[in-house]
């Protein structure tokens, strides 16, 4: 492949290291995964280039642009680039594929290394992504894995990935557990782009051939939408794997799990009071009284039989009518042994 050869988002594959040159603010909205953030300006530097343009002049904007530009590259030069062999091939890229992504291939190309220019930068990407969501999901066989909040949908999918399963974990990906108390300590979600993105890159790396485990979620996960072609594509397959626990084990998992919440029951409490609305002041208040007090087990109960069972019931067999005659599994060890059993027993059957 010539050096100035137009690259695609379908020959990304073919290189060692995909760079991203823009700001890191536009990095943290969103990314090609893998990619690696070398801006050519910064946050800042971006600004004042663009307020020149709109101020001055394109030509006072391109002077001091490319100065920075260059001043930027320069110092990726020496700091990342330094190290690398004369065989090593990087995809750049930026917003458009414009200026940014052309400055710093070009002058890798000019050290020697084979450097390509991705078509169109982010903006064909992007596209990119969403052209594919819409026809992905169709393409696999997907295994939905239902279940009552706290019976161990999200262990037993990590377990069917430990053993080699193909498994979208939606959760995951949305650093989110899909719930009002959902939110992990300390971690935000991802933009609704890097969601996009995160899913695309994990469907396009499945073998059709093969099932894809997923766990049944609604068309939200925290605040990020589900694709729609995804939610279509799960609530159109005719059956589902229903997991099946006992209350005692489902109580210690989700204290487990939520053990954040134990350590600050007024954070607890907070989420909570988002519940007004639904089941009024007193009920709430019985409840944030459990967590003040301590008592999680009634605590716990209270919660899935008021609120989290009834709910999920209604979702789950609306969306799928046949999950009473869903292939049921019982887990009887929430531990990594039980789940990494139960996991080969269904890598076994599909």
């Amino acid at each position: 492949m010539r050096k100035n050869t137009p690259i695609t988002v379908a020959q990304m594959a073919d290189f060692d290291e995909i760079i991203d040159v823009r700001t890191p603010a536009e990095f943290a909205e969103d990314h090609i995964p893998g990619a690696i953030n070398y801006p050519v300006l910064s946050n800042e530097e971006r600004i004042v280039v663009g307020t020149l343009y709109k101020q001055a002049s394109d030509f006072e904007a391109k002077k001091v642009g490319a100065a920075l530009i260059a001043r930027n590259i320069a110092d990726h030069l020496e700091r990342h680039f330094a190290g690398k062999p004369k065989s090593w091939r990087p995809l750049i890229y930026c917003w458009r594929g414009g200026t940014r992504s052309g400055a710093m291939t070009h002058i890798l190309n000019q050290v020697g290394w084979h450097a390509g220019k991705l078509d169109g930068g982010y903006k064909s990407y992007r596209r990119t992504v969403l052209d594919e969501l819409a026809v992905l999901p169709a393409q696999f066989k997907l295994k939905v894995v239902c279940g009552l909040t706290g019976s161990g949908k999200s262990r037993l999918l990590q377990a069917l990935q430990t053993l080699g399963g193909q498994v979208l974990d939606l959760e995951q990906l949305a650093a989110h557990r899909g719930s009002v108390l959902g939110n992990l300590p300390d971690i935000d979600q991802p933009s609704q782009k890097m969601f996009d993105s995160l899913v695309w890159w994990q469907l396009r790396r499945f073998d059709p051939a093969r099932p894809v485990f997923i766990e049944a979620e609604s068309k939200k996960v925290g605040k990020l939408r589900v694709p729609e072609a995804l939610i279509a594509a799960m609530w159109h397959e005719p059956e589902c794997l229903r997991v099946e626990i006992d209350s005692e084990q489902r109580v210690a998992l989700l204290k487990a799990e939520y053990e954040h919440y134990l350590q600050n029951p007024a954070s607890l409490n907070a989420k909570l009071a988002f519940l007004i609305p639904l089941y009024g002041h007193e009920q709430i208040n019985q409840w944030q009284t459990l967590a003040n007090n301590g008592d999680w087990d009634t605590l716990i109960l209270a919660l899935l039989e008021k609120h989290y069972d009834p709910f999920y019931t209604r979702s789950i067999t609306h969306h799928y009518p046949a999950y009473d005659q869903a292939i049921r599994m019982q887990i009887n060890d929430i531990g990594e042994a039980g789940m990494l059993a139960l996991a080969r027993d269904i890598l076994a059957r599909y």
